[in-house]
């Protein structure tokens, strides 16, 4: 007996059933379309639907006029992907429509004969036809330089092509089209990129992407190499262990704090620490660096200035550092080197928190925790009028002193092993390690440079070792900055007398200029790259270039 495939029912508003046959004469069919025919106010029956709970999956078309309803039932044939879709998606008309007018969804379809089957309004416009003009035609005579018959014929798809049309370049993608048997029935064309230039943007939108990617993951190497948490401070020496034990008193306190000690000792270390210990922890902490502002820009920078203050302003006005730091902390570095005009406004905001923008004569206020930092001799200053005394004792409610490294050459092989660690993991490397006589010469030396010149001195080791051991003769770079101190003896040998502070002082400095020359020819210049080298602000290392020569500084 042969299987119905195809049934109609037709019913009235009395739910009397008008017609029924083939798939409908079944209960299972009949019933279940009834009940949706009556319920149809509460809940409308879509024009295309999945009849479920029969023998077998079966789609229903629906239509009705005034007080009939007629549902036009067919047997689901094995592929039922399409029927599927219409039937679960009420809004599948409104997909195909945006497949089919979107500009960059719309195609081209051709039968397996290479004749224009569809050609989509946007198509239509771009070859300037007439609607409908274009099929039957063949697509060779629609549209130039096409391959889309020849995939028809062949069944291989062509993706990423680039074809000529109308003097303009598109990149175009042609795939056959296949029936249930896997007989190819045709091909669809569709426009991927409107020319190679788009797909030019996209490369180097995708290398823009790529680089800061790599940029952001080295600076999240960086960050979390710089965590500035107590456990930064690296060391176990007795100033060291004293210098944790006073930031940890001092942190909680909101007092104002001065840090003073040579260059290269972690002053910043040290702010940030006391900053993350302290109630305003999850406030910012505002970073100025008092000796790289210009002389001109230092008010503005620190105040802030309002709409139009000067030529080149913000048409909008600029918050300044102070207002920066409200709730927060902020870190005064090099404040020794504030021009003494400033230091007199500056008096007024540590006395009150109140300021004035730059063109503004309205007083703001900002409630922040001072800490500042100097490796400037403060009582000479203050002595010679360069440093105001009533400033001073309002940055200095305590003062922390950081000690020199060669206070604790016990630290050294410590910290050196963390340098090597970090240096290691910056570029991917294994960990090298310092032989026993390569610790005792860098603990033979005074490091004028402080930390900073430890590190730089053993990443240079690390650099050119050809072993995992650091050995003596791979440091002889501080060997060789030790013979150009102009006479200065770095050691000082039993019996023999201390070098005074000046000549101490002159010997970091030409330390730090002879490493920052190296760097600067090593990166041909590249002031950024210097800096991160070396591990230092870039404006630190602007204030030493324009120390060692003015006119280094100009980019």
């Amino acid at each position: 007996m042969k299987r119905d495939t195809m049934g109609i029912l037709v019913i009235d508003d009395n739910n009397t059933v008008m017609v029924n046959s083939g798939l409908a004469h079944s209960i299972l069919v009949s019933q279940p379309l009834a009940a949706k025919w009556t319920k149809r106010i509460s809940m409308p029956i879509p024009r295309l639907f999945m009849l479920e709970g029969a023998a077998r999956a079966l789609t229903c078309f629906y239509a009705d006029t005034p007080g009939v309803g007629c549902f036009l039932i067919f047997d689901n044939e094995p592929d039922t992907a399409l029927l599927e879709f219409f039937g679960s998606v009420d809004f599948a008309t409104d997909i195909m429509r945006h497949l089919i007018t979107n500009p960059f969804e719309a195609m081209t379809v051709v039968d397996s004969k290479g004749l224009v089957r569809y050609l989509s309004p946007v198509h239509e416009k771009f070859f300037n036809i007439k609607h409908l003009e274009a099929i039957g035609k063949h697509v060779t005579e629609v549209i130039e330089n096409t391959h889309l018959h020849e995939v028809a014929i062949s069944g291989k798809p062509e993706i990423g092509q680039l074809q000529e049309m109308h003097g303009t370049s598109r990149v175009v993608r042609r795939t056959p089209i296949f029936d249930r048997q896997a007989r190819r029935v045709g091909a669809i064309g569709q426009v991927m990129f409107k020319g190679p230039d788009a797909i030019h943007e996209m490369s180097d939108e995708i290398g823009r992407l790529r680089k800061q990617v790599s940029f952001y993951e080295r600076e999240l190497s960086g960050i979390r190499n710089r965590s500035y948490g107590l456990d930064q401070i690296i060391g176990s020496s007795a100033a060291v262990k004293k210098l944790k034990a006073d930031i940890v008193k001092v942190a909680p306190l909101d007092v104002p704090v001065l840090l003073v000690g040579e260059s290269g000792t972690g002053k910043e270390l040290v702010a940030h620490a006391i900053h993350l210990l302290s109630p305003r922890s999850g406030n910012p902490l505002v970073l100025v660096n008092a000796a790289a502002m210009p002389a001109n820009l230092v008010e503005s920078e620190l105040f802030g200035y309002e709409a139009g203050a000067f030529t080149g302003a913000d048409r909008k006005g600029r918050q300044g550092k102070f207002e920066a730091a409200d709730r927060g902390t902020l870190f005064l570095d090099e404040i020794g080197d504030m021009p003494p005009d400033i230091q007199v406004k500056l008096l007024r905001v540590l006395q009150d928190g109140s300021f004035e923008r730059v063109g503004g004569d309205r007083a703001k206020r900002s409630d922040f925790r001072l800490i500042s930092a100097s490796n400037r001799d403060f009582k000479s200053m203050i002595a010679n009028g360069s440093f105001r005394l009533d400033v001073f004792y309002r940055i200095s409610t305590i003062t922390l002193r950081l000690p020199p490294l060669r206070d604790r050459l016990e630290d050294i092989p410590e910290l050196a092993e963390v340098f090597l660690a970090h240096f290691a993991q910056r570029h991917g490397s294994k960990p090298k390690v310092l032989d026993p006589e390569a610790v005792l010469l860098l603990q033979s030396r005074p490091w004028p440079g402080n930390v900073r010149q430890l590190q730089h001195a053993v990443e240079r080791a690390a650099v050119f070792c050809e072993t995992d051991v650091i050995g003596p003769r791979d440091l002889e770079s501080i060997q060789d900055e030790a013979a150009g101190m102009s006479g200065y003896a770095l050691l000082v040998e039993p019996g023999e007398k201390a070098p005074q502070a000046s000549s101490m002082q002159h010997a970091k400095d030409k330390v730090e200029a002879e490493i920052i020359q190296t760097a600067m020819q090593t990166f041909n210049g590249n002031k950024k790259k210097v800096a991160e080298s070396l591990h230092i602000s870039r404006s630190y290392l602007y204030k030493k270039l324009a120390q060692m020569n003015p006119a280094a500084t100009d980019d």
